[in-house]
């Protein structure tokens, strides 16, 4: 557009702008202060030296722009939803006899989204994890940690220019075991336009390992006509799907009821003793574990004349077949045997003092039979020494 010609008593007349910060997205007012305005000629121009407006009127078709204020001592214009492509210095144009201008620069400011996480390869047991914290697009450049248990995790930072904004990235590289499985950490991005705020991605690690297998064993001795029951506990990343049974060097019993984790069998017998196992897997690894049945005789259907007949006999029979652990029965029968042993010991020693008491009265009787016999050819006769023998 012409400008007309500079007034030449308007010397004195001074213009002053104001810089503005604005989020993006939001909306910024650009303010001109005049100094003994006289009615001269008021242009405001974007970066680009396009004129927004002149003399208060529109001059470029941009709705976005409006004239708020318009006097003597003040031009205000708005602009709303600002993108990082309005910003630049918007020119305060005042024409006289020398023309006169200031820059209001107009700062936008894009704070980051809350930032993405993401897993280079999967976690396995015993290796290595990477992760990478990402912030796409702000300005300026958002600041990123990595937070474990409340720990700050040093991370490579790389940072490129997008033009007018930021991408930021942050990785780390950590080893991990299955303990590790379901471990919590967390990126947190730090911008002056948040205000002291955060925004903060959580994740949590997925750590792959082989399973584990373990039978649930049931409680007490098992006797035919019982029932037996077996779970098996099963864990792993990913969790296995499929538990199989088996009986080593056989098959399964033909009652054998399997549901998933759960192994069955009603009505045991001796028939079902043997060794039962449980396995499971996953793209890592496999897993078993054994059980051990062993099946005792019901002792109630025993008859009378079967029992033992002889004491002892009779004793570590009931033990036997009781539910009396092994140490008891160990113990009761070591000493029987002590008691036997100690019985034997007193037998023989009593047997042979009786037989050297009757030795030691056998000498004495011919003793006497030999005093009897010397008198006899003695010729004493009864009264003298009136004494009686009895051979």
């Amino acid at each position: 557009l012409p400008f007309p010609p500079p007034l030449r008593f308007s010397r004195c007349q001074a213009v002053q702008a104001e810089n503005v910060t604005v989020l993006e997205g939001g909306t910024a007012q650009i303010s001109c202060r005049l100094q003994n305005y006289d009615g001269s000629i008021v242009v405001i121009q974007n970066p680009r030296r396009q004129t927004l407006f002149f003399n208060g009127t529109r001059a470029l078709k941009d709705d976005r722009f409006q004239m708020l204020l318009f006097t003597p001592r003040l031009v205000r214009i708005e602009l709303t939803n600002v993108s990082v492509s309005d910003e630049g210095g918007y020119f305060c144009q005042l024409y006289t006899d020398s023309t006169h201008h200031q820059v209001a620069t107009l700062s936008v400011s894009v704070p980051p989204e809350t930032p993405t996480v993401e897993v280079k390869q999967e976690a396995v047991e015993g290796g290595e994890v990477e992760l990478t914290c990402m912030s796409p697009r702000s300005k300026p450049a958002a600041t990123l940690r990595w937070i474990r248990n409340g720990r700050e995790l040093p991370g490579v930072v790389s940072q490129q220019d997008n033009a007018k904004t930021f991408s930021v990235s942050s990785t780390i590289r950590i080893s991990v075991e299955r303990k590790d499985n379901g471990a919590a950490l967390s990126c947190e991005a730090f911008h002056p336009a948040l205000g002291g705020q955060k925004r903060i991605r959580h994740y949590r690690l997925d750590v792959n390992f082989a399973p584990t297998v373990r039978i649930v064993p049931p409680s007490g001795i098992l006797r035919e006509g019982d029932s037996l029951s077996l779970t098996c506990s099963v864990s792993g990343n990913p969790l296995p799907r499929n538990i199989q049974w088996s009986k080593i060097n056989e098959s399964l019993p033909e009652r054998a009821e399997i549901s998933g984790p759960t192994f069955q069998i009603s009505r045991l017998s001796q028939s079902h003793n043997g060794t039962y196992l449980c396995q499971a897997q996953n793209n890592y690894g496999r897993a078993a574990d054994h059980y051990t049945l062993l099946v005792y005789g019901d002792p109630c259907s025993t008859s009378f004349s079967s029992f033992p007949s002889t004491p002892l006999s009779l004793l570590i029979s009931v033990l036997t077949h009781s539910a009396v652990p092994y140490a008891v029965i160990g113990g009761v029968l070591a000493l029987l045997v002590f008691t036997v042993i100690c019985v034997l010991i007193v037998t023989i020693w009593c047997s042979v003092r009786q037989k050297g008491s009757y030795l030691t009265h056998e000498a004495s009787g011919l003793d006497e039979h030999g005093e009897v016999q010397e008198a006899f050819l003695n010729g004493n006769d009864a009264s003298q020494g009136k004494k009686e023998y009895l051979l």
